[in-house]
């Protein structure tokens, strides 16, 4: 039997409670995320009774400051990209949180491979490599669609190189499974950060909003005029769902639609990958290296595995390990402990050996092994490149998807997220408008 609301609520400990019974939801928003919270916010505002469902036993989603080492490490989004246009940028203006363009961080980089720094010429071609590879992206047939390795083919080696590691650094994937022409669309402008947290600047904007926390969503039923949504805890029927968990977990039925959804779909949702950008922040008491904060050490390997270390970031002491693909799947798998094993050593090649007592605990943020995740961010794959605009499409307008998986200029980021959110939440106001007018 279909819990009321209050009870619902109660039982489950959520916040900004209200008296509304199930019967009386307009939306049930799954995810708490950027674009569940928009959505939450641009429905509250048209006068529309909202409830959120997040999994997790916090708000954020992917977007999320970790300061159980002390300092602060953002686990995942960490830029408000193309700011010019983001609607983080006004977020954080209307909360007087401090934003500061990316340029300007200072610090210097160096590069390795296999532990060994790279020597003048060597960096040398590398960086004549970059400043080619925009010209190949920027030419190609983009009809094709090609992966970023099918395009490198017949390349020089350092071209392909450099293609790798945007695919890894930047997307969070091997290169055979990365959609150029997916790349090649998504906006670019200044970068801003957020020195007191991103993950802290989204948990305000969701402060005060109905949200239900540690409540996973398992089934959707939309075999009827609205929807009704299973959780261990009851059952809650609305008009309409916003679904804004990662691709990933719908890709691996992380929630069940009955009836199945539609093929174009359940084929957008094949069309889509996850990748896998992992950080693992180390805590590092008494040396700075003689490092400046935001110093770069970049290392490679002969395989491919490539990692990123910054040091110091808003010249706290942490390094961030930052690397992608399968290499870092492979090492989230081996859990936290075990990964901050093997990273110190990677680490410890670069700076030497003296710098072990200094490093006094360790956090992964690995998403590919997070069951709410599945992964980094979306990808298109190659051949997909209208798999993002085809999961946007509504459901038997009955469930919208949103996230940063459905628009192609702003897909990857916590603001392509919040405009997502948005555009779910004001095609859905319209509908419920249009149709109290018929009733009238």
């Amino acid at each position: 039997m279909a819990l009321s609301r209050r009870s619902f609520l109660a039982a489950l400990g959520a916040t900004a409670a209200t008296r509304a019974r199930a019967a009386d939801l307009d939306v049930v928003i799954v995810g708490a995320g950027a674009a569940g919270l928009a959505a939450a916010h641009a429905l509250r505002a048209a006068r529309r009774n909202v409830l959120v469902m997040e999994a997790r036993g916090r708000i954020g989603g992917r977007v999320f400051t970790d300061e159980s080492l002390g300092p602060r490490f953002e686990t995942g989004a960490f830029y408000i990209h193309w700011a010019e246009r983001n609607p983080w940028t006004g977020i954080a203006k209307a909360q007087a949180a401090e934003t500061v363009d990316d340029r300007t961080l200072g610090g210097s980089f160096a590069a390795f491979r296999n532990g060994e720094r790279l020597s003048t010429d060597a960096r040398r071609q590398h960086r004549e490599a970059f400043g080619r590879i925009n010209t190949v992206l920027g030419t190609y047939d983009h009809t094709t669609d090609q992966s970023f390795a099918d395009l490198m083919k017949g390349q020089p080696p350092a071209l392909s190189d450099v293609a790798t590691a945007i695919a890894l650094m930047s997307l969070g994937e091997d290169p055979q499974r990365v959609s150029a022409a997916d790349y090649e669309q998504l906006d670019s402008g200044t970068d801003l950060v957020v020195p007191t947290g991103y993950g802290k600047l989204v948990e305000r904007y969701g402060a005060g909003l109905p949200v239900s926390l540690s409540t996973p969503v398992t089934a959707i039923d939309w075999s009827g005029q609205g929807v009704v949504l299973s959780t261990a805890n009851g059952t809650l029927a609305a008009r309409a769902a916003i679904v804004t968990v990662p691709v990933g977990v719908l890709a691996r039925e992380g929630i069940r639609f009955t009836p199945a959804l539609p093929p174009e779909t359940l084929a957008a949702i094949d069309g889509l990958g996850m990748g896998a950008m992992t950080k693992l922040a180390l805590k590092v008491e008494g040396d700075r290296l003689g490092q400046a904060a935001f110093t770069q050490y970049f290392d490679d390997t002969s395989r491919h595995e490539l990692i990123n270390f910054e040091l110091w970031p808003f010249e706290q002491d942490l390094i961030v390990a930052t690397f992608g693909g399968d290499y870092a799947r492979g090492v989230a798998k081996l859990g936290e402990a075990g990964a901050i094993d093997h990273v110190t050593e990677r680490l410890l090649k670069l700076t030497g050996a003296e710098l072990r007592p200094k490093i006094a605990g360790g956090r992964l943020a690995g998403w590919s092994e997070e069951p709410f995740s599945a992964g980094s961010y979306s990808l298109a794959k190659p051949g997909h490149l209208a798999a993002r605009e085809a999961l946007a499409r509504p459901v038997g307008d009955r469930i919208w998807f949103a996230g940063e998986a459905v628009l192609g200029p702003s897909a990857m980021t916590a603001g392509g997220a919040v405009l997502a959110g948005q555009a779910a939440a004001q095609a859905i106001a319209g509908l419920l408008a249009a149709e109290n007018v018929e009733r009238k």
